[in-house]
């Protein structure tokens, strides 16, 4: 039997960037070969913080638009988006029953969130948010998950709730192991290479978003934040503009860093900044030619997610029917 992975992404921004990119997307594309593959836009967790309901609305399009433009075929994938199958948020209760209140308040996304902007402030959703992300897993029996280390503690919990869960009513759900991703070098800010590139924190012009124009990616390449020396080395304490810049280069070509400093020894920050905007404008490129053409076509759009909610919720209601009888709930009359 085919094992199963499941992975989701959020419709918080008009684009992905390039670091959504390299550490997920296309490595999605590549588990489609040898998974039974689930990979959801998570619009319920997108709302932990407060939207703009015809933003969320485009947003939701554009990133499902994104993830096919990528490389998701939904003939080789289950793609759908997370609110089309209610069945999460009725797993999520049910989970939520079983999570202790400290258990839950461990949890260090919600502690670094509500840590900036407020523990008053902070929604109950968001707290609650690592429940419903093992039920987006547990939900489907993904044997596997692919993770960053930033979600290994979630993923950490899930386990934990399945495991509880089987101990105290029998065998249910498929106990998830991680996936580690391929490891893709952190790619950080363009304007302060210590910083992780990231549509929370980062300027606008200190993102690559895969949806920028060529001349875009070009200016933000040119202007990126460099030393004022003059040699293309790594070197992560004295020239970490140019080191983020050859670890986006060698993520995109494939080859390693210590071959494109070999490769620009002599030449200067002008000739190799230039390639790198080059290298990214390549890639990216189709990617947002085809992103928009699917965009243009809404309604066939909207069908690929409603089929891939369908067969969503053919697993997502089998597995409820076993959790409702399991607990105890009183089956509808017929």
């Amino acid at each position: 039997m085919t094992p199963r992975v499941l992975s989701g992404i959020q419709p918080t921004a008009d684009s992905f960037h390039l670091g959504n990119y390299l550490g997920a997307v296309r490595q999605w594309v590549a588990l489609q070969d040898s998974y039974d593959a689930f990979y959801c836009v998570v619009d319920l967790h997108a709302i932990t913080v407060p939207q703009d309901p015809k933003l969320l609305t485009a947003r939701t399009r554009i990133a499902a638009a994104q993830l096919l433009a990528a490389g998701l075929d939904p003939d080789r994938c289950t793609l759908f988006v997370q609110s089309h199958v209610p069945e999460h948020t009725e797993l999520a209760w049910v989970l939520g029953c079983l999570t202790g209140f400290g258990e839950a308040s461990r949890m260090t996304q919600f502690k670094d969130k509500s840590g900036k902007e407020g523990a008053d402030t902070a929604s109950v959703g968001l707290f609650t948010y690592p429940i419903l992300q093992a039920a987006d897993i547990l939900l489907y029996n993904a044997d596997q998950v692919p993770v960053g280390e930033d979600q290994r503690q979630h993923l950490e919990l899930s386990r934990t709730l399945a495991q509880r869960f089987n101990h105290r009513y029998g065998q249910t759900f498929t106990v998830p192991q991680p996936y580690i991703l391929k490891e893709v070098a952190k790619i950080y800010d363009l304007q302060d290479p210590t910083a992780k590139m990231s549509k929370s924190s980062s300027s606008p012009q200190g993102i690559i978003d895969v949806l920028d124009e060529p001349a875009v990616i070009r200016k933000k390449v040119a202007r990126a934040v460099t030393d004022t020396g003059a040699e293309v080395v790594a070197d992560e304490e004295n020239k970490p503009g140019i080191t983020n810049l050859l670890r986006i280069y060698a993520a995109l070509s494939g080859e390693p860093v210590a071959e494109l400093e070999a490769k620009y020894a002599g030449t200067g920050y002008g000739g190799f900044k230039k390639d790198v905007a080059e290298l990214v404008v390549d890639t990216l490129g189709s990617i947002r030619e085809k992103t928009q053409a699917i965009l243009a076509d809404e309604p066939g759009l909207d069908r690929i997610l409603a089929h891939g909610a369908t067969r969503a919720h053919r697993v997502a209601a089998e597995t409820m029917t076993q959790v409702r009888a399991r607990v105890g709930f009183l089956p509808p009359s017929s």
